[in-house]
């Protein structure tokens, strides 16, 4: 089987493979690092391989991942090949390989979240998440890039140098979790952790024509994972297709007493009613969303793909959301406060850079005025600020009303629908340093993302089609957002998984011949 076949393959179909003894999980996991060597911007060499310095990077190179455990990831594809053919169980992705975002720890592996603040730092310890992927026998390849400590909408606040758009390389692939959508949708791996606080999984999947979802707050355990907002951030899985998406967060999914926020309520079979369609079912699009600053092209793709549930035999009804729009400054308050307070600890004296001053308060100024980026330092004053005497009732308090009154109208909605629907995005992927001046605009991409963060509820992004080709720039992916009610992660699949299935869309970047669609699918995968 070529590398080209085995790196655009899905996670199910490469777990099958190497169940029938067509492949091993060796030349599968060899096969990603080929394409990661050749068109990612790493130093291919040695045990562990790690990102070029920004201003060595190439025009065409994605920079998705800022390192890559080759030899740790090798180990792991062989320990997997010798327990197979010894007749032991093995879990149901075995072999498959995994892009893990930079925010959650993996022991003896650098966890920097894309900041200056923590590079270096080598954990001690595994995230639940990764142990529970390590514990399944999946293939952890490396951590990804991200916007630093999660903060951001499309990767370019890293300070390790933006992530690119495998659709195309002039473009960002969303963010926070930008450099795990973008290693799977370029076929650097089939499946990809990401973290979504305001949207950071949504989004980035949206923008790089794949599958991402946020589950239900507390479904996934947050131990191990580092904290930008610690009431929304929620781990959770990237995948081309809603059938790996559902398979690999049946994986990291789970009650964990490590995480008081844990979840221990037991849960639906997120892959019994996968094929059951949406004949009957009643789907809502929110009016708020709909048309939310969105571009005529994206709404146009949208409004097509809730013309094919409909066909699908779905019951589609208008549902109104009436605090909705209040969510974007309502979020852009509660997160920063609750940022401030978490990031607090990156002071220079326990862990992390220090900037050695004469002072103590000297110290502490200079570490985090040279640790923090430019968008991590705002959001901390932003939070300060809200958290401060004399603002806290006026700003934060406020705020957190409305988040309540926001999850008051999701529990509404769905006494009268099963689930509700809207684009993802705004916008298709945009330039990047287009909105890098512009905080408003960036944040303003999160409008459909973060009311769901608020009221805790799961929601997907699903490829719902593609603009039209436009000079100068290729057809783009556009995402449509699925949402259910609490613990009803199931549902979504179900939705997502009818219109995967009616619109049978490529997620292949270089089927659809983007403007300057990234070499590693353009030329068949593999080195060059």
């Amino acid at each position: 089987m070529s590398d080209r076949a085995l790196t655009r393959m899905g996670a199910a179909a490469l777990a099958d493979a190497m169940r029938a003894g067509d492949v091993s999980a060796r030349e599968v996991t060899d096969a990603h690092l080929d394409v990661i060597a050749a068109h990612d911007g790493i130093a291919a060499e040695g045990d562990v391989w790690h990102a070029l310095p920004t201003e060595q990077l190439g025009p065409d190179d994605v920079h998705a991942f800022l390192v890559v455990t080759a030899a740790r990831a090798r180990a792991q594809a062989d320990d997997v090949d010798r327990r197979r053919v010894a007749g032991e169980k093995l879990g149901p992705l075995a072999g498959v390989p995994l892009a893990l975002k930079d925010v959650l720890t993996m022991r003896g592996v650098p966890t920097t979240c894309g900041s200056r603040m923590l590079e270096g730092w080598i954990p001690p310890y595994d995230a639940t998440v990764t142990r529970r992927l390590l514990e399944a026998d999946v293939v952890v390849l490396g951590k990804t890039n991200m916007d630093e400590f999660a903060m951001g909408s499309s990767t370019e606040n890293s300070a390790y140098g933006p992530t690119r758009n495998p659709w195309d390389l002039d473009r960002v692939p969303g963010g926070s979790s930008g450099g795990s959508a973008a290693a799977v949708a370029a076929g650097m791996a089939p499946l990809a952790i990401g973290t979504d606080t305001g949207g950071s999984i949504r989004q980035p999947a949206a923008f790089t024509g794949i599958v991402g979802a946020k589950p239900t707050y507390g479904t996934v355990s947050r131990y191990g994972l580092v904290a930008f907002a610690s009431s929304l951030d929620q781990a959770g899985p990237f995948a081309r297709d809603v059938t790996d998406t559902a398979l690999l967060q049946a994986l990291i999914q789970g009650h964990d007493p490590h995480d008081a926020t844990s979840d221990a309520l037991e849960r639906d079979d997120l892959l019994a009613s996968l094929r059951a369609g949406v004949d009957g079912m009643r789907i809502g699009v929110v009016e708020e969303l709909e048309s939310a600053g969105c571009e005529p092209g994206v709404r146009t793709v949208f409004l097509e793909a809730v013309a094919t549930l409909e066909r699908l035999g779905a019951r589609i009804e208008r549902v109104s959301l009436p605090h909705v729009p209040f969510g974007l400054p309502a979020y852009y308050l509660v997160a920063p406060a609750e940022a401030s307070s978490n990031l607090a600890r990156f002071d220079g004296v326990r862990y992390g850079m220090r900037v050695d001053a004469p002072s103590a308060e000297a110290m502490n100024a200079a570490t985090r005025a040279t640790g923090f980026g430019p968008e991590v330092r705002r959001r901390i004053m932003i939070g300060t600020h809200a958290l401060s005497s004399g603002y806290v009732d006026a700003y934060y308090l406020q705020a957190a009303r409305i988040r309540t009154l926001i999850a008051r109208d999701y529990v509404a909605a769905f006494e009268h629908v099963d689930v509700l629907i809207s684009p993802t995005a705004p916008t298709v992927p945009f330039r990047l340093g287009e909105r890098t001046d512009d905080p408003l605009a960036m944040y303003r991409n999160d409008v459909a993302t973060v009311p769901a963060s608020l009221a805790g509820i799961p929601a997907l992004s699903v490829p719902a089609g593609v603009t039209p080709a436009e000079e100068g720039s290729g057809p783009l992916p556009v995402g449509l957002q699925v949402m259910a009610p609490l613990r009803a992660d199931a549902r979504m699949y179900r939705v997502a998984y009818a219109l995967e299935q009616a619109l049978s869309l490529d997620p292949d970047p270089a089927t659809h011949g983007g403007a300057r669609a990234v070499r590693s699918v353009r030329a068949g995968g593999g080195a060059s």
